[in-house]
């Protein structure tokens, strides 16, 4: 195996896909854009994410080889209490469908499963309408205590206004602490 012959191969083909980003973003530069913002807008571009392309190294040479390339999200994480009820919430409605599924066919076959799977769907159907309710309360609770406050009556405004006033008074008696000590440090006891 020659080693620098691989080496070159692999900052040639680098080369080439940030040329081929380069030449995508000048294409879908403001004027071609298809969110129907002009080019004079208040919104900027970003760049598009570096593309790199690394080949696999052959044995014995020393070189790294990356697994995979970070690209950033393009939604932010939801938060867990919210991404929990919707992991369940999608969990009891493919149970749901199953359900269903098996009572449909249980019922062409005619077989004695037919009427309590039946029995049971419909019930799955009410648990899976609470499931995805639970998912939607869940996510306005949510907002209401952490989210953006833009409601003047919303409960994370007053949360925030507690939590800056008890960093405030901690901060203040922490500075009386050390007014008093460096008051104090300076004099001989007095008896």
């Amino acid at each position: 195996m020659n080693t620098k012959s691989d080496t070159r191969t692999a900052t040639k083909a680098g080369k080439r896909a940030q040329a081929q980003a380069r030449t995508a973003g000048r294409e879908s530069g403001p004027e071609n854009s298809s969110d129907g913002r002009e080019a004079g807008g208040a919104a900027t571009r970003k760049a598009p994410a570096e593309v790199e392309v690394e080949l696999p190294a052959p044995r014995g040479t020393g070189l790294s080889r990356r697994l995979w390339v970070e690209e950033p999200a393009i939604r932010r994480r939801m938060p867990d209490p919210v991404r929990t009820a919707a992991v369940r919430a999608v969990i009891i409605a493919s149970v749901t469908l199953m359900q269903a599924m098996v009572a449909f066919f249980c019922t062409l076959a005619g077989s004695w499963l037919a009427f309590p799977m039946v029995l049971s769907s419909v019930g799955s159907t009410v648990v899976a309408t609470w499931g995805v309710l639970d998912v939607w309360v869940t996510r306005q609770v949510w907002n209401q205590r952490n989210g953006v406050v833009s409601v003047p009556s919303s409960t994370a405004r007053q949360l925030r206004r507690e939590r800056r006033r008890a960093r405030r008074t901690a901060r203040t008696a922490e500075r009386d602490g050390a007014r008093i000590r460096r008051r104090g440090a300076g004099r001989l006891s007095e008896a």
